[in-house]
């Protein structure tokens, strides 16, 4: 499959195919793909759904997560990622880019882009990492008029309020909170950094009819729990928001770090994808196949002649 054949591109909504799989039963999980390529790795693996970070757009343009990024340069990700994978994928809208109109636009921009689901937050500019200290909110009416606000934009697209209220107003603040945006109109609610299995079980039992959104994110202020533990505790959907990117700058550190030690590749070889596998991930041979003037690739192989040579 490639997506510049009209027949194999999906005929329903992304919105509405992101939202079936939210009601099913069991949890849905949504691993984090910061490009084109690691989307198709995780589509491969069997994932339905992908994540687009905030913090893994930004990392990966050498800025860090602070609502620096722009709506222009969100869709740029987007488009690439729904284009190779032709999954839905859920987007971090951070705090929606401003007021309401500019709420309305960052949803409108989206779900043209392909997005099929967004979350946005209730913290203030400049906003910082969900599980960093001092974080400063908006008041929950404001953030009310911003779920509703996106809800009042989108088409088919899926709206998912986010709360980072656990760390300074307590659980009870911030399942007031989320009830009052679920009331506004968002889908689900997505509770940041709870800090113990005991809140994130008594997060859901607080709020029984509302589909609810765990990070597993690393190295941040939540224990480590898997997609199984995540529904028994009461959550619909868990993601893994920064995963691929951490994964793939170490191996890149490793890499610089081994060039730059021995003035070769020859010792990393054993841990890098090869020409084969990325031909094989990019379905490169399904181009080819679509315009006759291009000669079949054959691959290269060390120390063998290139019998294509005329």
């Amino acid at each position: 499959m490639t997506y510049l054949v009209g027949k194999d591109l999906p005929a329903v909504p992304a919105g509405q195919r992101f939202r079936e799989m939210m009601h099913r039963r069991g949890i849905m999980q949504i691993p984090g793909a910061h490009n084109g390529q690691a989307a198709l790795q995780a589509r491969d693996c069997g994932f339905g759904a992908l994540y687009l970070s905030g913090a893994a757009m930004t990392a990966s343009m050498g800025l860090p997560d602070l609502g620096i990024i722009t709506i222009d340069e969100v869709c740029f990700f987007i488009r690439q990622v729904v284009r190779a994978s032709g999954l839905p994928v859920l987007v971090d809208g951070d705090t929606g880019y401003g007021e309401t109109l500019n709420v309305m636009n960052m949803v409108r921009a989206f779900e043209e882009a392909g997005a099929a689901a967004v979350h946005i937050e209730d913290q203030i500019l400049p906003k910082k990492c969900g599980h960093l200290n001092d974080k400063k909110l908006v008041s929950a009416q404001e953030m009310a008029q911003k779920v509703a606000a996106a809800a009042r934009a989108r088409r088919n697209m899926v709206v998912i309020a986010r709360t980072d209220a656990a760390g300074s107003e307590g659980l009870d603040g911030a399942v007031a909170r989320a009830r009052l945006y679920y009331e506004a109109g968002a889908d689900a609610i997505f509770p940041e950094a709870l800090i113990s299995e005991e809140m994130f079980r008594e997060f859901a039992r607080r709020l029984p009819d509302v589909p609810l959104l765990a990070n597993m994110t690393e190295f941040g202020r939540s224990p480590y729990f898997t997609a199984s533990e995540f529904e028994a505790m009461g959550y619909s959907m868990v993601i893994w928001p920064v995963s691929s990117l951490r994964a793939a700058n170490k191996a890149q550190a490793d890499l610089y770090a081994t060039i730059a030690r021995t003035g070769g590749t020859q010792n990393m070889l054993d841990r890098m994808q090869t020409r084969e596998e990325l031909y094989k991930t990019l379905r490169y041979y399904d181009y080819e196949t679509l315009d006759a003037g291009i000669v079949a690739t054959v691959l290269p192989h060390i120390g063998q002649p290139d019998r294509t040579a005329a």
